[in-house]
């Protein structure tokens, strides 16, 4: 830590005047802090943490302090509201996205009644890795006249609120001056809490812990029972914690040892992102009731849509915690408003009995499985929404599964946080379950307040590293070793400790007495081990220590591979800093409370200047790298032989090699590596790098050019599935903009259209709304003879070719995919009308039908394959589409129902699926033609894409290892 640092933070704690846990839960965020004078000189008590009652609308024009925040921002229509019904006790500050945002209570109460304008749930959106998370699409699904914020902003307004709240009652102690603990899941990826961070420095809330909400649960239940902790544990040599809030599922295991009579606690396991909670319960009774809710004249309903599923999801939550609580009566109305001038007249109503409640629930959440049950991957159907949910919604066999990669022992007690717990027969059969696989009941840990518990814990926490509350102790388990450059290829490797065995959270260690070279600007690989023990007759390793590794007593974890930047200027003397460069620096480690070995590189040449390497200690496989298969090892051995071909051709030393040396370069290397279909992702990149290297020697000619583009694209495709294709796509395109060099050969155009559309999935919003210039331009030249955009370039190739990439831009805004896919239509329609006589139908003159509708459907997809969700074309727009295509004689034109498959494709998001009815239309034109049954599946459920459909759908096949999930 830099001198500089340690003056700020101890600036920083002089001004702090309380302690501050934050629990941004799913469905509430609760704050709950502490006087630090209060425990000065003597341990603190439960009395010394007070809950922070938040100051929020209750109903317009009224506002009351309450303990719980709903985590739900209301976003209402231009003269919806009076703003003068909407003032807060502080001044406004401006929010992104609408004009006239609503928080707190009358938010939610504004959400149930109008549908398609409540945020919620931002909280999980944040570990949906499949969506832009910094892109505005909250509300999901809403119509378009909605203003829309991302997750990250979402998240960040809720933290805003707090602390424009805490400030007006504090402003001599605002919030950003304290002592703050943020709590997050802990099966929160580092990308999730990475935002989560982010969220809190938009809210202007730049420092803060974050911490595990198990661990939180634990340390409030420590501080309660501080006194009587051996009575409290009894002879407990394992605690669960099962924490379940409204949008995950989150385990930790805590480990007991007594000495003394006094418990020693360690933490010892934490459960895998498990993204199943209440609100997945609440789907599921939405489902149940949904289905009972007829339509007109006792017509089946058409399924609700994305908004109105919402809603009835809100009615269903309150009839769930009536039914399930101590004295519930034995039925409750659910009922669902109409919209619009029907509002009351178009409502529905369903009476929901307990005893269905209890057994969606109980028996479909928490069934009575055995200790050796294994996690279902068949997915459930009470578990389908847009964001994506565990596949089995059995939380039993995923605490099974849990408790049996921590050894036979099993916990004796348990812990429960979360509000589905208020649920008296929820405790009941989880306990039941557990007391069943131990052979004996468990010792249930009573928790007071469910909906408080984890944000009091919080404070507990930051008071147990002041010592004056119980602590857990999570010290590091091993010691963590980093391997030095200087060893690669000698016979004994060198590695330096940078995280001795027991080190503790929250502690930053700076290795004083040792400088380093830090290689930036090109790719660099950090590779750690770890060792449970020493080895015997040695001392413990020591911080900084030198040693030299046994590889074969230590377990090498996965390594680290990145590019790191230098800072702009960041060079002695003043000169501009070099794009790649050796920079000397000193490290400082840290072990988070969130399971992250942090290692700062400091610069010795500016010590503000800093490169955090983050490492995922707690990832399912993080130790265990494993061996390379007897193939890999084969194709390494073979890969010198393979690069020695590539330069053969390409390099700068040149040879006389012809035209059909050059032509015959990809089958050189099948006859050294195999089939070139069964190339792995390690193999494709090495192919890549080499080439890339020697990316000058394209130009030599047009069979150079020609082949390296081929062999370009196809060893970088898909864009993304190695930890580098981030920077080798970044590097490709630094090629775009001189284009190609060979600009007459046709065969060339076509290699660099393919080389674009198989990277495609690496490139960000920008390149590929560039790319689109090209193609459009391009596109306008083969049909009119057009002059063509701003900045784009004329580059030969097919029709086919260029449509193939333009269908294949995922990431560009739905509205240029709709023009796309109306051209398509449009030309598709001409192609296809009754021909004059003697004239082939089927043809136009510039492609065949296949190719229209190939890229009609997939500019159309429900699922895209690399961009996010919110992107596609409005269902409205693809379902026209699928009219369009039904219209067609397929017997002709084959193709159509391929295409009018990838249009329907059910995703389980209301927002993009089509209607039942025009899926049902379509199913029935499927069978009629003997379809494949995978085709039919796709229009009828959710279903992973076999090889061959996937194939299709892409135009080429993945490489080995790299799975189309979605």
């Amino acid at each position: 830590m830099t001198d500089n640092l340690k003056i700020e933070l101890k600036r920083q704690t002089l001004m702090s005047h309380y302690i501050v846990g934050i629990d941004l839960g799913t469905t509430h965020t609760v704050v709950a802090y502490a006087p630090l004078a209060s425990g000065q000189g003597g341990p603190a008590g439960p009395a010394d943490i007070r809950l922070f009652d938040i100051e929020q609308l209750v109903a317009p024009g009224e506002v009351a302090a309450r303990p719980l925040l709903p985590s739900v921002r209301y976003h209402a229509a231009p003269g919806e509201l009076d703003p003068a019904a909407l003032q807060l006790p502080w001044p406004a500050e401006p929010e992104s996205g609408p004009a006239t945002v609503v928080f707190g209570e009358l938010a939610r109460k504004l959400g149930a009644q109008v549908p398609g304008r409540l945020v919620a749930s931002a909280k999980s959106w944040l570990s949906h890795a499949a969506v832009d998370r910094l892109a505005p699409i909250l509300p999901w699904g809403a119509p378009d006249d909605v203003a829309k914020v991302s997750p990250v902003e979402a998240s960040a307004s809720y933290l805003r609120y707090v602390r424009q709240a805490w400030n007006a009652r504090f402003p001599n102690s605002p919030l950003e001056r304290q002592e703050l603990v943020l709590t997050v899941p802990a099966s929160f990826d580092e990308g999730a809490r990475a935002l989560t961070l982010s969220a809190a420095r938009l809210a202007g809330l730049p420092r803060l812990r974050l911490l595990e909400e198990p661990q939180a649960v634990f340390y409030d239940w420590l501080l309660r029972h501080r006194h009587q902790l051996a009575g409290a544990l009894g002879q407990t040599r394992r605690v669960l914690v099962c924490d379940v809030g409204g949008g995950t599922t989150d385990l930790s295991l805590i480990e007991v040892e007594w000495a003394g009579g006094q418990p020693q606690l360690t933490r010892i396991g934490v459960g895998n992102h498990l993204m199943l909670g209440g609100d997945n319960m609440d789907l599921a009774l939405a489902h149940a009731v949904e289905s009972r809710m007829g339509g007109t004249a006792g017509a089946p309903a058409a399924p609700l849509s994305a908004s109105r599923l919402a809603q009835l999801m809100d009615r269903c939550r309150a009839a769930k915690e009536l039914l399930l609580a101590a004295d519930a009566p034995e039925q409750a109305p659910v009922t669902l408003l109409g919209g619009g001038a029907r509002l009351i007249g178009g409502s529905r109503s369903v009476m929901l009995a307990r005893e269905e409640v209890e057994r969606l629930i109980v028996d479909g959440f928490f069934p009575q499985v055995d200790a050796g049950a294994q996690v279902q991957q068949a997915r459930s159907g009470i578990v389908a929404f847009g964001l994506p949910y565990a596949r089995d919604a059995a939380i039993t066999r995923h605490i099974a599964d849990f408790l049996r990669q921590h050894g036979p022992q099993m916990p004796a007690a348990l812990l429960l946080n979360g509000g589905v717990f208020r649920a008296d027969a929820l405790v009941r059969r989880l306990a039941q379950t557990l007391g069943g696989w131990r052979g004996e009941p468990l010792r249930l840990l009573h928790n007071d307040n469910p909906d408080v518990a984890v944000a009091r814990g919080a404070v507990a926490y930051a008071l147990s590293q002041k010592g004056q509350a119980p602590r857990i102790g999570g010290g590091s388990a091993r010691s963590y070793f980093l391997r030095l450059d200087d060893s690669r290829g000698s016979a004994k490797a060198r590695g330096i400790c940078i995280l001795p065995r027991g080190s503790e959270p929250g502690q930053e260690m700076l290795l004083k007495d040792r400088s380093f070279s830090l290689r930036v600007g090109q790719p660099v690989r950090f590779q750690l081990f770890s060792a449970v023990a020493d080895e015997a007759g040695q001392a413990p390793s020591r911080l900084g220590e030198l040693v030299t590794l046994n590889e074969d007593a230590l377990v090498r974890l996965p390594p680290l591979v990145m590019v790191l930047q230098a800072a702009p200027g960041a060079a002695a003397s003043g000169q501009p800093a070099p794009s790649r460069q050796d920079i000397p620096v000193q490290l400082a480690t840290s072990l988070t409370e969130v399971g992250t070995l942090e290692l700062h590189c400091v610069s010795l040449l500016d010590a503000g200047q800093r490169w955090l390497l983050a490492f995922a200690l707690r990832q399912p496989d993080a130790d265990a790298a494993g061996p390379r298969s007897p193939e890999d090892r084969r194709l390494a051995a073979r890969m010198t032989d393979a690069i020695s071909q590539i330069d053969r051709i390409f390099g700068t030393n040149k040879q006389q090699v012809s035209p059909k040396d050059v032509t015959q370069l990809r089958a050189q290397l099948e006859r050294l590596l195999g089939d070139r279909a069964q190339w792995t992702t390690p193999v494709l990149r090495q192919l890549f790098d080499a080439l890339w290297q020697r990316a000058r020697g394209r130009r030599r000619s047009a069979e150079h050019e020609r082949v390296w583009l081929n062999l370009a694209g196809y060893g970088l495709r898909p864009g993304f599935g190695d930890a580098l294709d981030a920077w080798r796509v970044q590097q490709l395109w630094t090629l775009f903009a001189p284009g190609v060099q060979h600009v007459n050969d046709k065969q060339v155009g076509a290699e660099w259209w393919t080389l674009w559309r198989r990277v495609a999935g690496g490139l960000d919003v920008p390149s590929q709304l560039r790319l689109l210039d090209d193609f459009a331009f391009n596109l306008q030249i083969s049909e009119e003879g057009a002059d063509g955009f701003e900045g784009a370039k004329p580059v030969k190739g097919s029709l086919g070719d260029m449509l193939r990439l333009g269908a294949s831009l995922e990431r560009i805004p739905a509205a240029y995919k709709t023009e796309i896919g109306e051209w398509l239509l449009g030309r598709l329609q001409k192609s296809t009308a009754a021909p004059p006589p003697g004239q082939r139908a089927g043809h136009d003159g510039s492609g065949d039908d296949s190719l229209y509708l190939w890229a009609l459907g997939r500019i159309g997809a429900r699922e895209p394959f690399h961009g996010s969700p919110h992107d596609v074309v409005p269902p409205e727009t693809a379902a026209a589409w699928v009219e369009s295509l039904l219209a067609l004689d397929w017997k002709r034109i084959e193709a159509a129902a391929f295409a009018a498959v990838n249009l329907a494709r059910v995703t389980d998001d209301r927002a993009r699926d089509l209607p039942l009815a025009l899926r049902e239309q379509l199913m029935a034109r499927l069978r009629a033609i003997h379809a494949p049954a995978a085709w039919v599946a796709m229009v009828e459920k959710k279903v992973e894409l076999d090889a061959a459909t996937e194939r299709r759908m892409l135009g080429e096949s993945l490489p080995p290892g790299l799975k189309l999930m979605a």
